[in-house]
């Protein structure tokens, strides 16, 4: 019993804390100014206080790939959060290359723990791992395609916690794929002004 409401908890924590994230990009691309810049920072807030519950789930069930996304996207996380306080700058080149290291072990960690890629939730990982730092790095640099990999990440998290029972997980990914597809549709529309 006290293992459902741990999970419980994590899975409010971090779902929680996602979709907000999602909420606020998506509130972020209707507005201008100093607003959008605040929903922006909000946005990068809440995804970083909604890493350690997801990190935690991840490690309960051995997703060693999508903990290492993680702790290595974590500074793509950082650096999101400092070009919506300081505006658009140089990208620092050891961020990325934390991000790159830190999977490159998750992936192996992965494959000696499983013994090679051969299962279906391993897939799912590194599809989730590929399209999350596509869609963040990207969406920290204000490309409106951020948001299209976005989708891939919560469509292949959509499948791997619904296969590992996180149901209130899995609505908050399908709650978020509004919030993503409105945040793209506004980034486009406010690009062609």
């Amino acid at each position: 019993m006290e293992t459902f409401f741990n999970h419980l908890a994590l899975q409010i924590w971090g779902g929680g804390f996602y979709t907000l994230n999602k909420f606020f990009l998506s509130k972020s691309e209707r507005t201008v100014g100093d607003k959008r810049r605040l929903w922006r920072i909000w946005s990068w807030i809440v995804y970083i206080v909604g890493v350690p519950a997801w990190a935690i789930i991840f490690i309960i069930e051995r997703d060693w790939i999508a903990t290492a996304l993680q702790f290595g996207g974590t500074p793509s996380l950082f650096l999101g959060l400092a070009i919506a306080v300081r505006g658009k700058g140089e990208t620092p080149k050891w961020l990325d290359r934390i991000a790159i290291t830190t999977v490159a072990i998750g992936l192996c960690i992965s494959v000696y723990d499983f013994g090679g890629i051969n299962t279906l939730s391993q897939t799912l990982e590194l599809l989730i791992v590929t399209s999350s730092l596509l869609g963040v790095y990207l969406i920290a640099k204000e490309s409106a395609s951020g948001y299209l990999w976005f989708l891939l990440t919560h469509t292949s998290s959509l499948a791997l916690l619904g296969m590992q029972g996180y149901w209130i997980l899995a609505l908050q990914q399908i709650i978020s794929f509004a919030f993503i597809f409105d945040a793209y549709r506004n980034q486009k529309r406010r690009l062609k002004l």
